[in-house]
């Protein structure tokens, strides 16, 4: 079985407190040490893995309770950290910000929640840059608030100067909660920001990686990393049960959108397909010019087509190509930003064409939240009725929106999405982990349809 040895998780008080700064710049810090340092996220983002990976050379897994059950997510863990010396785990939001609360337990998906399943000690990060003696109430509140999460540690960001960083530490001093550093107010240390999030490494990835080498210097003489170790190493030995993985159905190559416009997957993805017997080949609908040689089938993940929509529609030979093949029975799994490419248009710009009268425009509402959903009618991932989980992150809509999946969810439902016998298409953005048959399904598809062409 594998075992969940040395672990962290680095939390926060609430969003925007500077989370992926320091969880980022631990892992970049630690990995210049030489040693092997293993991430994961909690939550469904994918963009704050990209940073991760980035930082440590390793894919960065998601730890999501309403995506997976306990078992998956701990067995995940347990992948992630079985070859390297430390896992760093970023949270997400408030420690103990989820999708429900009840008094005495973590809410339902939090940080809290993932930090006891995998039994691994917290450091909290703290916006300290409008404050003095108040920290300690801060801190007591989060370290006595849940028995059962320990907050291990303390990071302070965006400290004024020495003498506050000083004051700070005295306030804290009685809490007995170790300050394991701080950072400066340094507005060289934020990250560059879009609409939904910070902008993905791909489209800037040597820019990064110099932003990366500057925080790992700023963590290594800001914060005890020596310290920050020992808690990780003091964290209890435990085991899982290994990571779902996907039978093998056949041998398909399955075009992978990819490039700037489209960073979207998640680690666990690629490798059930890959398990099931997909060869992904990468293709960039900026640049290429044709769909790989020989795909039977395509996946187009999410991303940020919006920003590149005038660059997209001017590639016509590869668009066309798309439109028809799809059109003519190409499987094919689009989900949010491959969504927006398989239409007629996106903000006015020629798309593929491949969903005959349908158009895809920007707007100023933001869609979030996790989705249970029905298929209608059949499809690519199985019969109607078929239940599907995952979640929407958009703030683009398409007209018209579809009707082929029934959504439900906490922060909103309705119909929405297009499927096939060959197509599933949709703002959902599914983790295949809980379901690895999701894949192998994907894969029968694409080897069916090689067989006949």
């Amino acid at each position: 079985m594998p075992a969940l040895a040395a672990r962290i998780v680095v939390a926060g008080t609430h969003s925007g407190v500077g989370k992926t700064t320091v969880a980022t710049g631990l892992m970049a810090a630690l990995a210049r040490r030489g040693l092997r340092v293993a991430a994961a996220k909690v939550g469904p983002d994918f963009i704050d893995p990209g940073y991760h990976h980035a930082a440590t050379g390793r894919a960065s897994q998601n730890l999501d309770l309403y995506l997976h059950d306990a078992e998956v997510v701990r067995a995940m863990a347990a992948e992630a950290a079985a070859t390297a010396d430390i896992l760093v785990v970023e949270g997400v939001m408030g420690l103990f910000d989820g999708t429900s609360s009840v008094v005495g337990a973590p809410a339902a998906g939090s940080t809290a929640e993932v930090a006891r399943l995998i039994g691994a000690p917290v450091v909290l990060v703290v916006d300290a840059s409008a404050m003095s003696g108040s920290v300690a109430a801060l801190v007591h509140g989060f370290a006595t608030f849940d028995p059962a999460v320990r907050i291990a540690g303390v990071v302070l960001n965006r400290v004024g100067s020495q003498a506050h960083a000083d004051l700070l530490e005295e306030a804290l001093a009685p809490l007995r909660v170790p300050v394991l550093g701080h950072l400066v107010n340094d507005d060289r240390l934020a990250w560059r920001e879009r609409h939904l999030g910070l902008v993905p490494v791909v489209e800037g990835p040597d820019a990064v990686r110099r932003s990366l080498q500057r925080l790992a210097d700023v963590v290594t003489g800001s914060i005890d990393l020596d310290a920050l170790l020992g808690l990780a190493a003091r964290a209890p030995k435990a085991w899982a049960d290994p990571a779902p993985r996907a039978d093998k159905i056949g041998d398909a190559t399955v075009a992978l959108a990819s490039g700037p416009a489209f960073g979207f997957y998640y680690p666990a993805n690629l490798a059930l397909l890959g398990q099931a017997g997909a060869e992904l080949v990468p293709f960039d609908p900026l640049e290429d010019e044709a769909l790989p040689e020989g795909c039977a089938a395509l996946y187009a993940g999410g991303g940020f087509p919006e920003v590149f929509a005038a660059e997209m529609s001017a590639n016509r030979k590869l668009l066309l190509e798309l439109g028809e093949r799809v059109r003519g029975g190409l499987p094919t799994w689009a989900e949010c930003g491959g969504l927006l490419l398989l239409c007629e248009s996106l903000d006015g710009s020629p798309m593929s064409g491949a969903l005959e009268g349908v158009h895809a425009r920007m707007t100023e509402r933001l869609t979030i939240g996790y989705r249970e959903a029905t298929l209608r009618r059949p499809g690519l991932f199985g019969p109607a009725g078929t239940s599907l989980r995952g979640h929407e992150f958009h703030r683009s809509e398409t007209v018209p929106a579809g009707d082929a999946l029934a959504l439900s969810g906490r922060f909103g439902s309705g119909l929405g999405g297009f499927s096939s016998e060959s197509l599933f298409a949709g703002y959902l953005h599914q983790h295949l982990a809980g379901n690895p048959a999701l894949a192998e399904s994907f894969v029968a598809r694409a080897c069916a349809y090689a067989a006949l062409t």
